[in-house]
């Protein structure tokens, strides 16, 4: 197989949602294909600091997308940041007075965007930024629901990545699980959405396993493996 970029959702992918353990064989595969000469960059709502620490301890590329493509680490101190924070905190102050119950989610310190938890209804928060024209974006991963900058996507932190490498549409496989990543899913060349993954994301992928999370994960890359050695 030519080598390929892959880029891989983290939460409800290769790990849990409720307890964000990562599940090791599927770190094992992501290892492997590493070694095979491919690239396994983390593309996540996470901060990047988080996935770039994965990354390290993993065995995978030490290149990492967080923030929903807000922001790319590519080192301890090597950051480029993509989102506009302050537009982020102007829209979650806003939001708190249509619906007092919105607060943020303690997660690690973002720099890019605002993570909120997952208490209200997502569906009214979209509407009310769009009727007031706010410049941000509200999305749910599964693991929280994220403000932030529009224009900023996983999407348009990747091609970054595929900048960097040079890349082609074709030479990108992007895996995961929740609405985030579908505009990645548009951008690569191959896309799996795992089981887990609500109707709506299954049916924006080119493939789609049933397995969960790092079950999937491993029957994700089985797939992907099929799709090439056919084409």
């Amino acid at each position: 197989m030519k080598p390929k970029i892959f880029a891989i959702d983290i939460d409800g992918t290769i790990t849990d949602n409720k307890g964000g353990r990562v599940d090791l064989d599927a770190l094992a595969a992501l290892r492997y294909l590493v070694k095979l000469g491919h690239k396994v960059i983390y593309v996540t709502g996470r901060s990047s600091v988080e996935a770039y620490v994965l990354s390290v301890f993993g065995g995978t590329t030490r290149i990492a997308v967080g923030e929903n493509g807000g922001i790319i680490t590519t080192g301890p101190a090597e950051h480029k940041l993509i989102g506009n924070k302050q537009k982020c905190i102007d829209a979650f102050e806003f939001l708190k007075t249509k619906i007092p119950e919105a607060i943020e989610k303690p997660v690690f310190p973002r720099i890019t965007e605002v993570v909120l938890e997952r208490n209200f209804d997502v569906d009214l928060g979209k509407k009310l930024f769009a009727e007031n024209n706010l410049d941000v974006t509200l999305t749910d991963s599964q693991y929280a629901y994220h403000i932030n900058s529009k224009g900023v996507d996983k999407a348009s932190g990747f091609l970054e990545i595929m900048n960097m490498f040079s890349a082609k549409k074709e030479d990108i496989i992007a895996i995961g699980d929740s609405e985030t990543d579908v505009p990645l899913f548009k951008l690569a060349g191959t896309s799996v959405a795992l089981g887990n993954a609500p109707e709506n994301v299954q049916s924006q992928a080119a493939i789609t396993v049933p397995g969960h999370a790092g079950d999937g994960m491993i029957e994700a890359l089985e797939a992907v493996q099929l799709k090439l050695l056919a084409d």
